[in-house]
């Protein structure tokens, strides 16, 4: 498991009050075991309960702990690495079912929050900024090409019209969409797991899995208990380190640090972002932002491949902020943080079988805020024996990241590579 980022988050300061889950200290059975209490595990319990499976959760730690519970809120569209991949691989018409379902994901969310009154400031509306005025073209080529495959809720901005929206001077324009937004992560993966338990799930929390066995049945052992079930889904992503050899390498842990600021006030914040927008720049190591419910600025990026966390994250972050918004100077950053995310090195998820009765998904890629709990969702499925769409998705084919001593040290080397393109872009 990477090394833990353990400042205090935002999320963690403003979450609601949620109840502690148990340690596991015994073994038990259940219909199906889950690993890991974030959005894909989650999601996936969820269903599954829900249907009447007895369903067990096995958290390391918390819920929402690692990326569901420090990512950045944004709800996206669509997959990191664009439909060429994907189709090169799949067809165009299956990469459009892939679209489809990723379109899925995020009416998921917004049909949880309705079903179980989850209160987490969810907010529509998505700002694709280009750094460089040469790449307006791809901005309406990413129009036409979400046109084409039926998601027409975007419009491509000029300058002039991107600067009424967004107070700063350092972008040429952007792409706007409605169907993509922000919320407070954590809430909603709080109350995803609040939905869970009252379904009959049973969630243990503190509880890390040191050893799983993939065989028939298949099993995951902690220190002080065991579970025994008749399926598995593992949805540890970047946290799941070491403990499932086959998964290890692919999927690569990425470091994305993110500040909040003191309460801005609502003019101060309208002069910011005047719509409440989620904003983004378009490079490969992209800086995100947006304006939290109680009117605070939260900036997130400076990605890096590397475990070695700054001394300050605050004054690690601030001067990346003030690159956008110079006038902040005098604001003062509450709360800095950081996390890993998982990416593959496609840059589009990784799912399949360990075995016939043991599933995976992994790998989001800095889009899991809603693609994670659709994995969780299509796993549920296949275990109800429905597994055309999970099957879809497990078709891409994916090569692992490098290992052995050079992974971390050529990895750094690639991600300096990609800063200079963003640079010389």
């Amino acid at each position: 498991m990477p090394k833990s980022i353990d400042a205090l988050s935002y999320y963690t300061a403003t979450a609601h009050p949620s109840p502690a889950h148990p340690t596991l200290n015994s073994d038990v059975t259940a219909d199906v075991c889950v690993i890991g209490a974030g959005y894909t595990g989650l999601s996936a319990a969820l269903e599954l309960a829900k249907a009447g499976y007895k369903v067990a959760v096995l958290e390391a730690k918390t819920v929402g702990y690692g990326a569901s519970g420090r990512n950045g809120g944004q709800i996206c569209t669509g997959f990191s690495a664009g439909q060429a991949k994907i189709a090169a691989q799949l067809g165009k018409e299956d990469a459009a079912k892939c679209f489809a379902i990723a379109e899925e994901a995020k009416q998921l969310i917004i049909d949880r929050i309705n079903e179980h009154k989850i209160d987490c400031d969810l907010a529509w509306g998505y700002l694709h900024c280009i750094p460089k005025a040469h790449q307006l073209g791809e901005l309406h080529a990413w129009k036409e090409e979400w046109d084409a495959l039926g998601y027409r809720d975007s419009e491509v901005l000029t300058k002039a019209e991107l600067e009424e929206k967004v107070g700063t001077r350092i972008y040429h324009g952007a792409l706007r969409e409605g169907g993509a937004g922000h919320f407070h992560p954590l809430n909603y993966c709080l109350g995803l797991a609040r939905a869970a338990t009252a379904a009959g799930a049973v969630i243990y929390e503190n509880s890390p899995v040191i050893e799983i066995d993939t065989g028939n049945p298949p099993s995951a052992r902690t220190a002080e208990g065991k579970v025994t079930a008749k399926f598995m889904v593992i949805g540890g992503n970047a946290y799941l380190g070491r403990t499932v050899p086959k998964l290890y390498g692919r999927v690569m842990p990425v470091t994305s640090y993110i500040i909040a600021t003191e309460p801005l006030g609502e003019n101060r914040a309208r002069a910011l972002i005047r719509d409440g927008e989620a904003v983004a720049n378009t490079n490969f190591i992209v800086d995100y932002y947006r304006i939290t419910g109680d009117t605070r600025l939260l900036f997130g990026g400076r990605a890096a491949y590397s475990t070695l966390e700054p001394p300050n994250l605050g004054a690690y972050m601030k001067p990346r902020m003030l690159g956008v918004f110079p006038d902040l100077k005098d604001v003062r950053i509450d709360y800095a943080w950081g996390g890993y995310i998982a990416i593959t090195s496609n840059r589009i998820p990784d799912c399949g079988r360990l075995s016939p009765t043991v599933y995976y998904a992994h790998g989001y890629s800095g889009q899991g805020v809603a693609l994670a709990g659709m994995y969780g969702k299509l796993m549920a499925e296949c275990i109800r024996g429905q597994a055309e769409r999970f099957d879809l998705l497990a078709r891409v084919k994916h090569l692992p990241f490098p290992g052995g001593a050079m992974r971390t040290p050529l990895l750094v080397a690639a991600m300096l590579f990609y800063r200079l393109r963003d640079a010389l872009s």
